[in-house]
């Protein structure tokens, strides 16, 4: 058998291209089933295990490292094809068949390339558990760290892989059509062997199958659009915000950020929607300068691909425990300051000393600091007894310019 097409008939080197695409297609559709259904029981359970939090994370790490597989030989396979003669048609005289047919080939080679494409994307803008197998590709040039991208990859990886599975099952269909019912050669001749072709009609190229795929994947994409799937939707705040707080100082900008450590990867995150009630006197050169009392909605927590993980029972529990609450002393000491007081999560309170760096500048002032918290202090992650699945350690940092004011909101 020939590595190269002819006319009439496709070369070893596109058949093995084919049947491999085939191959993955049909593991990887079955696996990103099973592995969503597994990431929302994670997510519904009042104590997932850390069994279950590990197969979980295997088989996304298997389903995105054969994503990225496919997208290597898609663009192999496209190049191939690229230099190689196309064989003709079989039934030239079918034009709305051949039609359908060519569009539908556009339509498979476009998303074996999109659909992976997006999902790589979406891998690396998110911050969450499950790595590519791969010494290369956790993070892509010009893609930050963003939830907004992440969101739009991930609609976008959701429609493609629809439109993929809808071209998959026409071109299935199709290929089963002309073997049993119009009992021609068109599925022999992708078959490996050496079978007796006809003469096949090579005329059938033109542009219309290509617009046609342009114009299907812009109605499907835009119908994403309509429905909403692009846009960020972790588990969220759930609208409520928290009321101003009366404040000698106003927080003008800062961000209230966490880090933990899941399966060996960092995955860090910020809460939206806190306040701070501030008092503070400069002048004082030693002790009590002042009082902080912090309040975080919970559910404002966005946390990589496992904030929805994080808002569960066995975590921070936001339904029953919609807010925590940090009251201190602020208290200038021989290298700077620190908030001595009590953070409360889950309705466990517990004793904190908060380090931070603090410039003043007349009305205006900006703070820099952070603490190392052990969830097991606050009831959070309980199920998972040893740190092979969720460090103990989780890092809190907080970045805030403040002014002389009268109310404020975080």
């Amino acid at each position: 058998m020939s590595l190269a097409n002819t006319a009439s008939s496709y070369g070893s080197v596109a058949k093995t291209l084919h049947w491999l695409t085939a191959l993955l297609i049909l593991t990887l559709f079955p696996l990103g089933i099973v592995a969503n259904n597994m990431a929302y029981e994670l997510r519904t359970a009042a104590a997932p295990s850390d069994d279950l939090l590990a197969r979980t994370a295997w088989l996304f790490s298997l389903h995105k490292t054969l994503g990225v597989t496919v997208f290597f030989v898609a663009l192999i396979r496209i190049a191939w094809a690229l230099r190689q003669p196309k064989p003709g048609l079989l039934h030239p005289d079918r034009k709305a068949e051949s039609f359908a047919a060519e569009t539908v080939h556009w339509l498979l080679y476009g998303s074996l390339v999109l659909v992976p494409l997006s999902g790589w994307i979406h891998h690396a803008a998110a911050s969450g558990f499950a790595p590519i197998w791969w010494p290369f590709g956790q993070n892509l040039p010009l893609v930050p760290k963003s939830e907004t991208v992440a969101a739009a990859m991930g609609g976008a990886h959701w429609v493609l892989t629809k439109v993929l599975a809808v071209s998959l099952l026409l071109h299935i269909a199709g290929a089963l059509k002309h073997h049993f019912v119009d009992r021609d050669m068109t599925l022999r001749r992708m078959w490996f062997g050496a079978p007796d072709l006809p003469q096949a009609d090579s005329s059938h190229k033109h542009a219309m199958p290509v617009i046609a795929a342009l114009a299907f994947w812009a109605l499907a994409l835009s119908g994403g659009a309509a429905m909403g799937v692009y846009a960020p939707h972790g588990a969220g705040h759930d609208g409520t915000a928290l009321q101003k707080v009366a404040s000698d100082w106003q927080v003008q900008d800062g961000t209230l950020s966490i880090t933990v450590t899941q399966l060996g990867s960092e995955v860090s995150g910020t809460f939206s929607d806190w306040t701070a009630a501030i008092t503070y006197d400069e002048t004082v050169e030693n002790g009590i300068a002042g009082t902080v009392e912090v309040t975080i909605a919970i559910a404002s927590l966005t946390l990589g691909s496992v904030t929805g993980q994080a808002m569960g029972p066995d975590y921070f529990d936001a339904t029953t425990f919609p807010t925590a609450t940090f009251a201190a002393d602020i208290m200038r000491v021989v290298d700077g300051h620190e908030a001595v007081g009590t953070l409360t999560i889950r309705d466990q309170s517990v004793p904190i000393t908060l380090p931070f760096g603090l410039s003043v500048n007349g009305d205006e002032a900006s703070m820099v600091g952070g603490i190392t918290l052990d969830r097991r202090n606050y009831g959070i992650g309980d199920n998972m007894a040893d740190e092979s699945s969720l460090k103990f350690a989780v890092e809190v940092d907080v970045d805030l310019i403040a002014s002389r004011g009268s109310d404020q909101t975080g």
